[in-house]
C-alpha cells in the first residue's frame, strides 16, 4: 500500500512540474521579444509582423494585342498537275523504262508488257508518257500482272506543288479560300514555309467526318519534294480590340477570375475580370483592366487585397535575358 502511494505521489508531482514549464513557455516574456505573450518582435520578425511583409512580384504592363487563332493539321504535299499512266493491254510487265523522279517528255516510252498468252509468240507492247513532267510514284516492278485499269506510274509537274490536307468537321465553319498557313516537314524542322489555302471540298467525308482542303506554296522552294509528309499551322481568325494577359497571372475564386493590379504606393488592388478569347496561354480581357496598367504575373498566388509588394520585373528580365537561353 505504500509502495501505491508513492508511484502517486510522483505521478502527480511530475505533471505538476510538466504544466508550470508549459506555462511559463507559452506566456514568459524575455528581452529579445521571443513569442511569448506581450513581447514585442523582435528585429528577425515574429507573427505580428505579417501585415508588413514585402511580396517580391514581377509585373507586365497591359497593352492591346491581337491573337492569331489557328489550328494544326498533317498534310500530304503532291505535285499540283498528275496523271496516272495505264497500259493499253493485260499483261506482264517485262521493261521498265524510268525509274522515280525520272524526266519524261510527252510520248516517251515508260514500259513494256507482254500481252502475249503461254504458247503464244512473245509481243512488246510500249506504254507511252500521256504528258511530260517527272515521275513521281514508284513505277511498277517487271513481272508484275497488269490490265488497262492498273496504275504503272504517275507523272506530274514537281515545279509546282500542292498541300492536301483533311480538316476535322468541328472547323469547318473557318475554313474558306485565301487562309493563310506556315507549314513545316522533317527534312527542314527548323524551317517554316508560308502556303495559302486555293481550295476548299464543298463536302464533308463521311467516314472520317472531315473536309479536305489544298493550299499552295508562296513561294517555290527547292527544299521542298512531292511525296513529302507537312505540319500545317493554318491561321483561322484575329481575335483584337482588347488588352491581353498571361491567363497564368490570374487567380480563380467560385468560377470567377481575377488580377493583381499595382497601386502607386507599392500595393495591389484585387479586381475582378471578364476573359475573352485564349491562343496559347494568352487571353483577352473584356472588362476589368485598363490599357498602361500593370498587372502581376509572377508571385500573385501569394498575394491578397492591399498587400505590399515588391515589384522585381526589371531583375528578372536581365536574369531572363543572361540565362534564359542557356540549358
Amino acid at each position: 500500500m505504500k509502495v501505491k502511494k508513492a508511484h502517486l505521489f510522483l505521478i502527480v508531482f511530475l505533471t505538476v512540474a510538466a504544466l508550470l514549464i508549459a506555462y511559463a513557455f507559452t506566456f514568459g516574456k524575455n528581452k529579445n521579444g521571443a513569442p511569448g505573450k506581450g513581447g514585442k518582435p523582435g528585429k528577425s520578425g515574429s507573427w505580428g509582423a505579417f501585415g508588413n511583409t514585402e511580396f517580391s512580384v514581377v509585373t507586365k504592363v497591359v497593352e492591346p494585342e491581337t491573337l492569331h487563332g489557328y489550328i494544326v493539321a498533317n498534310g500530304e504535299i503532291e505535285s499540283q498537275n498528275s496523271v496516272s499512266v495505264y497500259p493499253n493491254v493485260s499483261g506482264k510487265i517485262i521493261s521498265t523504262q524510268v525509274m522515280l523522279g525520272s524526266s519524261v517528255k510527252r510520248g516517251d516510252v515508260i514500259a513494256y508488257v507482254d500481252p502475249s498468252q503461254p504458247g503464244e509468240y512473245y509481243k512488246q507492247s510500249p506504254v507511252h508518257a500521256p504528258i511530260a513532267g517527272s515521275v513521281i510514284s514508284t513505277p511498277a516492278k517487271n513481272g508484275t500482272t497488269v490490265s488497262p485499269n492498273t496504275e504503272i506510274t504517275r507523272i506530274g509537274d514537281i515545279n509546282n506543288l500542292q498541300i492536301v490536307a483533311d480538316i476535322p468537321e468541328r472547323y469547318v465553319s473557318f475554313l474558306k479560300p485565301g487562309l493563310k498557313a506556315l507549314v513545316s516537314v522533317q527534312a527542314y524542322p527548323e524551317e517554316q514555309f508560308a502556303a495559302t489555302v486555293k481550295r476548299v471540298s464543298p463536302v464533308v467525308d463521311a467516314a472520317s467526318r472531315t473536309k479536305q482542303i489544298i493550299l499552295t506554296f508562296d513561294e517555290r522552294d527547292s527544299k521542298i519534294n512531292a511525296g513529302m509528309f507537312s505540319q500545317i499551322i493554318l491561321y483561322t481568325k484575329d481575335y483584337s480590340g482588347a488588352v491581353t494577359v498571361p491567363k497564368s497571372a490570374l487567380v480563380t475564386n467560385e468560377d470567377k477570375y481575377f488580377a493583381y493590379v499595382l497601386q502607386g504606393d507599392s500595393t495591389v488592388e484585387k479586381r475582378e475580370v471578364s476573359l475573352g478569347e485564349e491562343v496559347d496561354g494568352t487571353v483577352q480581357i473584356i472588362s476589368g483592366l485598363k490599357q498602361g496598367e500593370r498587372v502581376v504575373v509572377q508571385g500573385q498566388t501569394s498575394l491578397s487585397q492591399g498587400a505590399k509588394v515588391k515589384d522585381i520585373t526589371g531583375a528578372a528580365e536581365e536574369l531572363n535575358a543572361k540565362y534564359g537561353d542557356k540549358k
